[in-house]
């Protein structure tokens, strides 16, 4: 199904990539793949009603489950351009299969992320999980792979205790409550619109092809179509995807740009640049004169990165490097 140039496609992911994702085909797959633990069930592990989700989640059988996610995974991966990203969202009893097929194929550990959310599944027993993980991974190429760096925070911004803002959007531990909606239609366990565009963001740009291959609630899809890339998709489920199209009716292309935070100051106008040896001992030159002002450690780097242009840790690098 065609809405506004972005496809829908009702059927198996595995079968529907072979007919419809040529090779390359894709810059970025944000996905989130079946449970694998009886997920149909999953609700009676909360304290929450099923009243208002979607009938319909197909679950993978245990014994299925590994041949299954080889098979999807190889597809990603072909389908998946030179240097494009893919982040997988899995809970952690079928981790290892999923790790297992990623190995398998030519794809690349960028980043293991940790997500953790509120409200976890209750035990009396042992600990209570709230977390998932977001395997990112590449395929390498020629080129570089799409990473907007300082995209939701400028790189001199800081917190009220002096921390960089962006430093702590990119460390790989991301706190991000999930989206309840009571009394309203919602699939299974759909992800945080707050966790897909932050991936979004990063990983992709204007225009280009963002995949889901378990489109379920499709969140990704309004995502995706809100921050202005196009969409690709499939879900197997035919009562979720017809809730799903009904979903996209009056999704904006581009209508979640104007929401988006705009980090503040300039980038470093020196940022990703190779140092001179001149401009080394420059660095050094500076430094030991702050030090010997007064200046802790951290306030003298903090006055030279707009001196020198470069980023704390950059410098910092250098410093340590030379011995200071």
């Amino acid at each position: 199904m065609d809405i506004g140039g972005n496809l829908f496609h009702h059927g198996d992911c595995v079968e529907g990539a072979r007919r419809h994702l040529p090779d390359g085909s894709v810059d970025l797959i944000v996905t989130d793949p079946p449970y694998g633990i009886r997920g149909d069930k999953l609700h009676k592990h909360y304290n929450r009603s099923e009243d208002f989700v979607v009938d319909g989640y197909v679950e993978v059988p245990a014994e299925e489950y590994g041949e299954f996610t080889h098979a999807w995974v190889a597809e990603a991966a072909r389908a998946l351009r030179p240097n494009g990203s893919i982040y997988i969202v899995s809970g952690y009893t079928n981790l290892y299969h999923i790790l297992d097929a990623l190995r398998a194929t030519d794809l690349r550990e960028v980043n293991h992320i940790v997500w953790r959310y509120n409200f976890g599944v209750h035990t009396r027993r042992k600990y209570i999980s709230s977390h998932y993980h977001i395997l990112y991974y590449e395929r390498p190429g020629p080129g570089s792979r799409t990473f907007n760096a300082n995209v939701r925070f400028g790189p001199q911004e800081r917190d009220g205790e002096g921390g960089s803002l962006d430093y702590q959007d990119r460390e790989d531990v991301w706190v991000i409550n999930r989206e309840y909606k009571p009394g309203r239609r919602k699939n299974k366990n759909e992800l945080p619109t707050r966790l897909l565009v932050k991936m979004v963001q990063y990983s992709s740009k204007v225009g280009d092809v963002v995949c889901d291959l378990f489109m379920g609630g499709f969140s990704t899809a309004r995502v995706a179509v809100g921050l202005d890339r196009r969409f690709v998709g499939f879900e197997v489920s035919e009562a979720i995807f017809a809730e799903g199209v009904r979903r996209m009716e009056g999704v904006e292309p581009g209508h979640l740009l104007e929401e988006l935070r705009v980090p503040e100051g300039d980038r470093l106008f020196n940022q990703g640049k190779s140092w001179t040896d001149e401009e080394v001992q420059r660095l050094l030159e500076r430094y030991d004169g702050l030090r010997a002002q007064g200046r802790t450690k951290a306030s003298a780097i903090q006055e030279l990165t707009g001196e020198f242009g470069r980023g704390r840790f950059a410098i910092a690098n250098v410093l340590r490097d030379h011995g200071h």
